[in-house]
């Protein structure tokens, strides 16, 4: 529309003019992230002279806040929902509040009468021709904030890019327009380094076909977005409360598609986002988009109603008992919770739905881990170990949903660093999680290390059935238990050469005590349930290394209902490729002389080069070439 400024210009009034219509000691909400008015932020702080005992209220801000300067403190007090960087010493030195909420719910703080509004600064597109301007980039909480705030003041910028969804504001409803175009705040977040993109590599993994997104900001959503590129994964969508550049990729190479949503399909849904003008140009008039207030984005029955929703969110701290700190270093406050809650919440009651939790497994330069056996002192819960489902660091992923407490504490010792690993094994001890003769954990390296994992189809009477073929962890030890429990007594004693009743804890441990150096133990598992989140070992096999000889001896079990469908081969030739990579010529292996099925089963794989009968022992010994 041309003919706005004229239309409008009853409502005009220059930054300076409009800023002075605000009165002492009013709460004033400031528009979120990139969409922030700068100018209107500028002009606030130019009429300080006038102010006093105003809050500013926000989600969070980019760029220069000068309103934050300790020169202002006695005319502004900023209200955080969510602290950035630039407002972090100001709330660290008490300048400033932090109001620790979900963000589903902050619109009800303002609805509701519990936090008024008086003022709201806003930035939007040029009105239509019907009078409505576009919130742009940032819907959020900006939208409820205008809607109930007696005084609305809207910076028309010419830049702002138009949204479709529930973007739109009616020029009859904003009491000042303040036209002045620059350019839309830009966020470039930092590149991914190596622990990052080895997170995301293991985050990608976890996203199925036709899975639905919350992606966020930063190099974690940038390195997921990269490695999703190479996984072959296609037709997905996105839900989230904010993204960045990093999705641009993923449409274009026709990953995502949002075309099997069951919720909006068709449309990626969010309520904010912030990246370069790249993405604004992008995001501009495309009706593949939809910007939606936060009280919808973010309600968690709305994201459930998403099939397999996958929830990416971070951490700075977990405790071995699952609970999550996200928006404090101790005592001091550094970020927010969010939607963190919201998301994981949603996600976890989606149909085959997962909520992640990703950080490094140390911070300050690797000097301190970050999965410790309790919450540094002053730290806050924000995800509840009721509530955390996955948790992912660069050592791979624990998966802590309905698991014990010594379940959940091998588990995440398992993928915190290896110099960390028997420290916190040690604590746990000395707290009773875990037994008192856990053996340590003695692998330096990571138990997901994708090289030794694999699948295959096997053949059987009912129907086809998917293994997969992985190291054995630490965790594993009741699914271990489990397989001992199904296998016949004739099994039991052909693979102990006892005819155990039960399976002591001493032998327990030794099926996973490995290091991956001198000895490897691979187990088959599959995932008897619909929705894929059970795990049952069904076979397991492992070789220990002589080195003055360079030969391993190996064993293998396979749960008796699954004998004769190739299991047991197929893993004993990945156990084999194995081996041999690391550089080992021959397999051992000692057989009971009535154990006729490994005997025939040996002889089948055309690798023994030597076999003989040691009477002492009353056992045969096998030798095959890798």
């Amino acid at each position: 529309m041309k003919d706005w400024l004229e239309r409008y210009k009853s409502k005009m009034l220059t930054a300076d003019q409009a800023i002075r219509k605000i009165r002492r000691g009013s709460r004033i909400f400031l528009g979120t992230g990139c969409g922030v008015p700068i100018h209107l932020v500028q002009a606030l702080a130019k009429n300080a002279d006038v102010m006093a005992d105003n809050e500013i209220v926000h989600l969070l801000t980019l760029g220069e806040t000068p309103s934050a300067d300790p020169e202002f403190q006695n005319q502004f007090r900023h209200n955080a929902f969510f602290i950035s960087d630039n407002l972090r010493d100001a709330v660290i030195e008490g300048r400033a509040d932090y109001t620790p909420i979900m963000l589903s719910d902050i619109p009800r703080l303002f609805r509701s009468g519990r936090m008024p509004l008086d003022v709201a600064l806003i930035q939007v597109s040029p009105p239509d021709e019907h009078g409505f301007c576009s919130l742009g980039i940032s819907v959020d909480i900006t939208k409820s904030a205008a809607e109930t705030a007696d005084m609305v003041i809207a910076q028309v910028n010419e830049r702002m890019p138009l949204t479709h969804g529930d973007t739109f504001i009616n020029v009859r409803d904003i009491d000042y327009l303040v036209p002045y175009t620059e350019p839309i705040v830009e966020f470039h977040p930092p590149e991914p380094d190596e622990t990052i993109r080895q997170i995301g590599l293991y985050v990608a993994r976890l996203v199925e076909n036709e899975s639905t997104l919350e992606l966020g900001i930063g190099a974690l959503p940038q390195a997921v977005c990269t490695s999703l590129l190479e996984t072959g994964v296609r037709d997905l969508g996105i839900h989230t409360e904010m993204f960045s550049d990093s999705l641009i990729e993923l449409i274009e190479a026709g990953i995502v598609t949002c075309k099997k949503k069951n919720l909006h399909p068709g449309k990626v849904i969010a309520s904010f986002i912030m990246g370069s003008k790249k993405l604004y140009d992008y995001v501009d008039g495309n009706p593949l988009f939809e910007f939606h207030p936060s009280e919808y984005v973010n309600d968690p029955y709305v994201i459930a109603q998403n099939n397999k929703m996958v929830a990416i969110n971070s951490a700075l701290e977990i405790d071995l008992t699952g609970q999550v700190c996200a928006d404090s270093i101790g005592p001091k406050f550094y970020s927010g919770i969010g939607g963190q809650v919201d998301f994981i919440r949603g996600a976890k009651r989606s149909p085959r739905g997962k909520a992640i939790i990703c950080m490094p497994s140390t911070a300050m330069n690797g000097t301190v881990s970050r999965i410790v056996p309790q919450l540094s002192e002053g730290a806050g819960v924000v995800t509840t170990r009721g509530d955390v489902d996955i948790v992912v660091t660069e050592y791979g992923l624990a998966s802590l949903h309905g698991k014990t407490i010594r379940e959940r504490v091998l588990s995440l010792i398992a993928i915190a660093h290896p110099k960390f690993r028997n420290e916190l094994l040690e604590a746990a001890k000395a707290m009773k999680y875990v037994f008192e003769d856990q053996v340590p954990f003695l692998s330096k390296g990571t138990y997901f290390a994708t090289e030794y994992e694999t699948s295959e189809i096997f053949q059987g009477p009912e129907g086809p059935i998917e293994v997969h073929f992985r190291l054995i962890r630490p965790d594993d030890a009741d699914r271990i238990k489990d397989l001992f429990y199904d296998l016949s007594e004739e099994s039991i004693f052909f693979r102990f050469l006892a005819p155990l009743k039960s399976l002591r804890r001493q032998t327990l441990h030794e099926f996973y005590n490995v290091d991956q150096d001198r000895d490897i133990s691979i187990v088959a598992v599959i995932h008897p349930d619909e929705e894929g989140e059970a795990e049952k070992i069904i076979g397991a096999a492992r070789y220990l290394l002589d080195r003055s000889r360079n030969e391993a001896e190996f064993a293998l079990l396979v749960q008796d209902e699954y004998q004769h469908r190739g299991i047991g081969s197929f893993m004993l030739n990945h156990l084999m490729r194995i081996a041999k990579s690391k550089g080992i010529e021959t397999f051992v292996a000692y057989v009971h002389p009535q154990n006729y099925p490994m005997i025939r089963f040996l002889h089948k794989t055309g690798k023994i080069v030597e076999s003989r009968l040691n009477m002492a022992d009353d056992e045969y010994i096998f030798k095959l070439k890798l």
